[in-house]
């Protein structure tokens, strides 16, 4: 899915949200625990619940690779479905990976060939080098990691240089000399609130990949104050908040209303803003 793809299923769905299945066995409903595939029912039922709320949708390796095997054919499992059934949706690997080249090689053809996914999170501390394999793959995103969200981001994203330009900036103005905005874009954290100023500054417009909304306390007002351009440039987050709405039977459509309310939210900031 190309840029302008993305942008026209914006404007579509009135939509810029992100559902990311961070899909923890300890938390899903429990009569789904005794299923055949826990993790596959629930995510399937989460997506044909929001799939017409959201434009894309991004599963957390973390929660899958830590159940092994079975984990990791639940999370394949899950990208077919969103393939065969929504094939209008933007699926992005939260895998954060980096290493050096031959390495990155091998990670970006299992998300990119075997698996077919749209988008893999990507950590640039090791350069040019561990990010470019996974820049040689036409129509598919690297999405670095930039300014995130967690409290620990302030250790060394925030940290400056001799000539007082800070280390995220750095990350964002080299890794925009590897690639165009048509396949790189980056995360800023929600919670980070007016340093999108700075953000967007350096990055005007490649898309960014917002988490922190919902649980974490991030503002989609203020994300989409100091972040918004004119073809949106940003893809919001919403895990917990939707995914674990209710604990009970009733859990898909309770992810729907949560889903519902920040997808009203959207349209009426991508209207004020202009874009609808």
């Amino acid at each position: 899915m190309n840029k302008e793809q993305l942008f026209e299923n914006i404007k579509r769905k009135k939509s810029f949200l992100c559902v990311g299945l961070d899909t923890d066995i300890e938390k899903i409903p429990s009569h789904l625990r005794q299923e055949k595939e826990p993790i596959f029912a629930f995510n399937k039922a989460i997506i044909d619940a929001t799939a017409d709320l959201c434009v894309a949708y991004k599963p957390n390796l973390a929660f899958y690779e830590s159940l092994g095997v079975e984990g990791w054919i639940a999370f394949e499992k899950t990208v077919r479905y969103i393939r065969e059934n929504y094939p209008d949706q933007f699926i992005i690997a939260d895998a954060k990976r980096g290493d050096i080249g031959n390495t990155s090689e091998m990670y970006a053809h299992s998300f990119f060939c075997h698996l077919d996914l749209d988008a893999v999170t990507v950590a640039p501390y090791m350069g040019e080098d561990s990010v470019k394999p996974f820049l040689g793959y036409p129509g598919k995103w690297v999405i670095l990691l930039g300014l995130t969200s967690n409290k620990g981001s302030h250790d060394f994203q925030l940290t400056t240089d001799a000539e007082g330009e800070r280390l995220f900036e750095k990350v964002m103005r080299t890794a925009q000399t590897w690639a165009s905005d048509e396949q790189l874009m980056f995360v800023v954290g929600a919670t980070q609130g007016k340093l999108f100023e700075d953000v967007r500054r350096i990055a005007p417009r490649n898309f960014l990949l917002v988490p922190g909304v919902g649980a974490q306390g991030g503002s989609l007002e203020e994300v989409a104050t100091y972040g918004m351009n004119s073809e949106c440039g940003l893809l919001v987050n919403s895990s917990r908040k939707i995914i674990y709405a209710a604990a009970d039977e009733r859990f898909a459509s309770a992810a729907r209303e949560e889903a519902l309310k920040v997808q009203y939210e959207m349209e009426h900031l991508l209207h004020s803003k202009g874009i609808l």
